[in-house]
């Protein structure tokens, strides 16, 4: 899928300050006249302002949904029926417009606005934040509002009072289709003067898109949602986007290899250094927003493979302070498990083939399905996790084990206070070389061998092998990755079963 070009975006960033751009597609029903779906016909600041007094309380981005279509002509496309992997979610207020922050942060807003045209993998969720609290936007609240319970979104949001499609289908329609006719000429320019609405073309949305869309928006309590083709589109999109040629990004030590990848060889191409510090260190993080000019702070939490732990609250008020963005890739955890946005983050990500989806796919129709039983699997994913990554630390033949439910991890207490529960993925390190825990992941009956996680289906995977082969053994250990650690997600079957499993695994290499 093609994407913005670098020679595009830096057009994006100097021309596109404030102007008009069309109404989003209203499939609230609403007639000529009435309040639409999603606010639309209004004017766009690529800038950042704070809500209430003195300060910069909330860095947010002032852009509707169909503001990121517009600018994504080459990133984005019709994702109903093909691959769609990766949420971005990015806050939204309702606050006053006459308040800026400064000039600063109002550059890093303009590269923000910029970016959400990432492409259609990534969902781009915007909240409404006041005063250090997230409130639903209007048209999900009016929507969802009768739902008390994530379970209950994540079944109905996006479809049970409406959506964009005319059918009594329960299950919501796959539409195929490129392009988006108009009846007469008439209607054509009443589109252009923003008296008729339409999707146009495929890449500027779609319907079943949409609907999944606005569930993951009602969600993650956000106002809006751009779904892309790939996580690894949405990040580096996004990243080349909100951090302008010559930039700064800080980030962490552990995360995914190709997004660190990504950070250590392409963006220096364009100017972009980054700080790399460890997850838990604010001072490290404090230090860079102070010696430079940092567009965005970006991050897992829980991180890959370790599930170390950001203070996403407590880091958010501090980026906020210099005129720094906050954006915290969020797919360990669901967002059953944290709510990002609701402690301060600018934008969430999630791969959206892992929990959300929750069965190795990867669609647009698919991820709909797949969420209305998300918080059933994810129920069971957490409990199943927990109570393995409690007997694998009593093992004798584990050296280590990297969970945030245990108290012997160094972010159990951050853990505690910013997610209801612990995600279903465990790390540990079994007592053997490689070759044992070769071994041992040969032994296992249950779990595939495959690069992902969150599906029904138990997956692991050797990081070392998996994700560092390339690299030598002192390589992969600058990275903390040993040869013998291992990397367990948890599906929906039967504790007892997968306990059994990993229990004859590790006598094998006894």
């Amino acid at each position: 899928m093609a994407v913005s070009s670098c020679s595009f975006l830096p057009r994006v960033f100097n021309a596109y300050s404030s102007f008009e751009c069309r109404s989003d597609p209203d499939f609230s029903g609403t007639q000529t006249g009435e309040k639409p779906r999603i606010g639309s016909n209004r004017r766009v600041t690529a800038s950042l302002f704070c809500t209430g007094g003195g300060g910069l309380s909330s860095l947010i981005f002032r852009f509707p949904p169909n503001f990121v279509r517009q600018l994504s002509v080459k990133a984005r496309r019709n994702c109903s029926n093909i691959g769609v992997a990766q949420v971005v979610s990015a806050s939204w207020s309702n606050g006053p417009t006459s308040v800026y922050p400064s000039s600063a942060a109002a550059a890093a807003s303009q590269a923000a606005a910029a970016s959400v045209p990432v492409s259609d993998d990534v969902a781009v969720v915007e909240g409404c934040i006041d005063n250090d609290s997230v409130q639903i936007g209007d048209s999900y609240d009016s929507k969802t509002s009768f739902l008390s319970s994530d379970g209950s979104i994540t079944v109905h949001a996006g479809e049970r009072l409406g959506r964009g499609i005319v059918t009594d289908a329960i299950t919501t329609p796959v539409v195929n289709t490129s392009a988006y006719f108009f009846k007469k000429t008439q209607e054509l320019i009443d589109f252009k003067e923003k008296r008729h609405t339409s999707f146009e073309y495929g890449r500027y949305g779609n319907p079943t898109t949409v609907v999944a869309e606005e569930k993951i928006s009602a969600l993650e309590g956000a106002e809006s949602t751009l779904i892309m083709a790939s996580g690894m589109c949405a990040s580096t999109v996004m990243l080349m986007a909100l951090v302008p040629a010559g930039g700064h990004i800080v980030t962490t030590t552990d995360c995914y290899r190709k997004t660190r990848i990504f950070i250590e060889t392409i963006l220096p191409k364009m100017g972009i250094l980054a700080t790399v510090i460890d997850p838990a260190d604010v001072d490290g993080l404090e230090s860079a927003l102070n010696k430079n000019k940092v567009s965005l702070f970006f991050t897992e939490s829980p991180t890959n493979p370790f599930l170390r732990c950001v203070d996403i609250e407590k880091v958010s008020k501090l980026c906020h302070s210099k005129g720094t963005l906050v954006c915290i890739d969020g797919t360990f955890a669901t967002p059953l498990n944290q709510k990002a946005l609701v402690l301060g983050a600018d934008l969430v990500l999630h791969s959206a083939t892992k929990f959300i989806g929750g069965h190795n796919d990867n669609a647009a129709y698919l991820i709909i399905r797949g969420m209305k039983t998300l918080h059933l699997r994810v129920q069971q994913q957490n409990s199943t996790a927990l109570r393995m990554a409690e007997v694998l630390e009593a093992h004798p033949r584990v050296k280590c084990v990297y969970y945030p439910g245990l108290p012997s991890h160094p972010e159990h207490e951050i853990a505690k206070r910013q997610m209801t529960g612990f995600g279903g993925v465990v790390s540990f390190e079994v007592d053997g070389d490689l070759m044992t825990t070769i071994k041992f992941v040969d032994a296992l009956k249950i779990p595939y061998i495959a690069p992902s996680f969150g599906g029904c289906e138990s997956i692991v995977d050797q990081p070392a092998i998996m994700s560092y082969w390339d690299l030598s053994q002192a390589e992969r250990s600058k990275y903390g990755i040993l040869d013998n650690l291992i990397r367990f997600s948890f599906g929906v079957e039967d504790f007892e079963d997968l306990k059994a499993d990993i229990l004859q695994a590790l006598e094998t290499i006894a």
